[in-house]
């Protein structure tokens, strides 16, 4: 594990803390700027007495090559420049404050980094462009309702031994190209884009606590929302932890090599906490970085011994201009936000103006819901009730999630998908994208009471995701005295009605092939038999994988299902009432946001049970059956409609 073993942090009264006594610095400067002539280093220690940068030829061990003091500039900030070239050298800084010395220490702001963190390294950011980086383009997108999101983390999809992937467990490993399984069939990116996802989100791939780099060979696991060194990449998942310009090469050849086949790039970012209180925030500006209860303790709302405290002027600065860094040196298409109910409203709009005059494409969500407690007052928390509050930021909708397949803390619990018809109402609310819509019965619906999105694109609709059971297993679990085949239905319907419902659609990797972590819902440090994407199960269960493609060429062929404005969806979706409370029924009418189809209907049966109902007047071509995707039509039908057992339906007519 890393870990600072040096000064313990003293005990400093940090109830007195209040943010008019430290000084605000408004440049973006901050950080070590190298360039062949000179380095400039700048670090903002507002309570420091005295600051010492230490030179070192490698990122562990060894005597300093140098020991230079510093000197204090204006607002709080330590500078100092260094002459000729140091390129590749690495760093610390110590402070003394209130008598006290800190342990050395990287800035907050470090760009590279030494094996486990521990030291900065003076890095030319250049060198580290890969071949053909600065005709690195994004892939086209018109609206955020486009976007089909596939989350992973970087290890699983490629460490499995059949992955066919050379560079098991690295950034390049996502980078490869025409990888197969034991059968012959696509596995890695090749995969990514048969499948036709838009945007791939990676959990925290920054440099993060909890694996030892030095010990690879240990094939430590975990998820990475410990973090350490939030601007520079993961060393674990480079080919060499030891030089940081590695890890910053690899990952951009990751993202470029996702661009080049048509893939967004989403980066986890967890502002919200570090791991535990010993970092560099503590260590430059002690306290000030985090919130504190009324005792001077740490406040926890993050379940994670700590919280940051993004409403203060230089923790707001770091969070936006850390952003700004992934965008422009990496190419960053998005970022998802950890526990972002723990930043307040005013940096979470911030963040998003400023982001979005870089690139108005980039898409920002998160987690609308906080850990634990926290001293932040709720109503300036980026929670999910707030979500109309923000600028273009979506939140997720467990609304939608525990409507179709059952609450998330009772494993026993059953969703629409497996015949509880009092969920029915929510899942209503999350096909309208959890947006204003006069034929929902708020009062009914099981988390939310009032729509929450102002707009579609503010909903993230799912059913699984890294944290917590995989689909198939949560079904399993709450469905025990079910087949695999009705299972099967089960899985189907549910991601049927993720992928045909309004908002932004998320798939948690592996899901198309029916993945399975053995019923271990919080897999955040166990091994890779528990958490890697067993690619044999593409051939197990290929009519699955077909059936999810089909799905998804079906959402991207039909723009009904991405309706850009609640106003549009208010004008084109209507509920059918029907008195059967496990079949659910809308249309999209008039060419919706101009689809081909003039008239769609969708048919939900959540009970397993064949239905029979009668059609609205006219000659309807059925595209989806439960089964086939068939967009030319698998046939046509009037008058009646027979509905299978546990499935989703799709008719259109002209």
């Amino acid at each position: 594990m890393k870990s600072f073993l040096l000064l313990m942090l003293p005990a400093f009264c940090f109830a007195q803390i209040h943010t008019n006594d430290y000084p605000v610095y408004h440049h973006p400067d901050l950080g070590v700027h190298y360039n062949i002539h000179k380095t400039v280093f700048k670090i903002w220690a507002p309570k420091a007495s005295t600051v010492i940068l230490r030179l070192y030829k490698n990122g562990e061990g060894g005597e300093p090559l140098r020991t230079i003091h510093m000197s204090i500039a204006q607002d709080g900030v330590w500078h100092t420049d260094v002459t000729g070239d140091i390129k590749n050298q690495y760093y610390t800084f110590q402070i003394q404050q209130d008598h006290h010395w800190m342990p050395e220490t990287p800035d907050i702001y470090a760009f590279a980094v030494g094996v486990n963190g521990h030291r900065g390294m003076v890095v030319d950011l250049q060198e580290t462009n890969p071949s053909g980086w600065h005709n690195d383009t994004r892939p086209p997108q018109v609206n955020f309702t486009d976007i089909i999101i596939y989350e992973s983390h970087v290890r699983d999809l490629s460490i499995s031994n059949n992955s066919g992937i050379k560079h098991k467990g690295k950034f390049l490993g996502i980078a490869e190209l025409n990888t197969k399984n034991n059968n012959g069939q696509s596995t890695g990116l090749s995969h990514l884009k048969e499948l036709g996802i838009t945007h791939l989100h990676l959990l925290p791939s920054f440099d993060y606590n909890t694996i030892d780099e030095s010990k690879l060979l240990m094939n430590n696991y975990n998820w990475g929302y410990d973090p350490l060194n939030f601007n520079a990449p993961e060393g674990s998942y480079s080919t060499d932890p030891y030089n940081g310009a590695v890890r910053i090469k690899e990952f951009k050849q990751m993202v470029q090599a996702l661009h080049a086949n048509g893939i967004r790039v989403i980066m986890d970012v967890v502002y919200n906490h570090t791991s535990g209180i010993k970092t560099p925030f503590n260590y430059t500006a002690p306290g000030y970085y985090y919130r504190h209860n009324a005792d001077g303790s740490y406040s926890d709302g993050s379940g994670c011994s700590n919280e940051t405290a993004s409403e203060r002027p230089m923790m707001r600065k770091f969070i936006i201009e850390s952003l700004v860094y992934w965008a422009k040196e990496y190419h960053i298409d998005g970022f998802r936000f950890d526990l972002m109910g723990l930043h307040d409203q005013e940096t979470m709009n911030q963040i998003s103006d400023t982001l979005h005059k870089i690139d108005p494409t980039i898409f920002l969500y998160g987690e609308g819901w906080t850990g634990g407690s926290s001293p932040l007052p709720e109503e300036q928390r980026a929670i999910k009730k707030y979500t109309y509050k923000l600028h273009k930021i979506a939140a997720f909708s467990d609304d939608m999630r525990d409507a179709l397949r059952g609450a998330h803390d009772v494993d026993s619990g059953k969703g629409f998908v497996s015949g509880n018809p009092w969920l029915k109402e929510s899942v209503k609310f999350g096909i309208v994208a959890a947006t204003p819509h006069p034929q929902i019965n708020y009062s009914h619906v099981h988390y939310s009471h009032e729509p929450w999105a102002a707009e579609p694109y503010q909903t993230i609709n799912y059913v699984s995701c890294h944290d917590d059971n995989t689909l198939v297993d949560k079904l399993r679990k709450s469905n025990w005295e079910a087949t695999e085949e009705d299972l099967i239905k089960m899985d189907k319907l549910s991601q049927s009605i993720v992928l045909t419902s309004q908002g932004v659609v998320f798939l948690h990797s592996g899901a198309e092939l029916l993945r399975t972590k053995q019923g271990i819902a919080n897999s955040y440090n166990l091994p890779d038999s528990i958490n890697e994407i067993d690619w044999s199960r593409k051939t197990k269960y290929k009519s699955v994988f077909d059936y999810y493609q089909s799905m998804i060429a079906l959402r991207k062929n039909h723009p009904a299902f991405r309706m850009p404005t609640t106003k549009m969806i208010q004008e084109h979706l209507h509920f059918t009432d029907y008195a059967d409370p496990s079949l659910l029924l809308y249309t999209i009418s008039n060419h919706a946001n101009g689809d081909s189809w003039k008239d769609i209907l969708v048919v939900l049966n959540g009970e397993n049970k064949d239905k029979e109902l009668p059609l609205p007047t006219g000659k309807w071509t059925v595209a989806v059956d439960g089964v086939n995707v068939k967009e030319e039509g698998i046939l046509q039908v009037e008058t009646v409609l027979k509905v299978p057992a546990i499935s989703a339906m799709v008719l259109y007519k002209n």
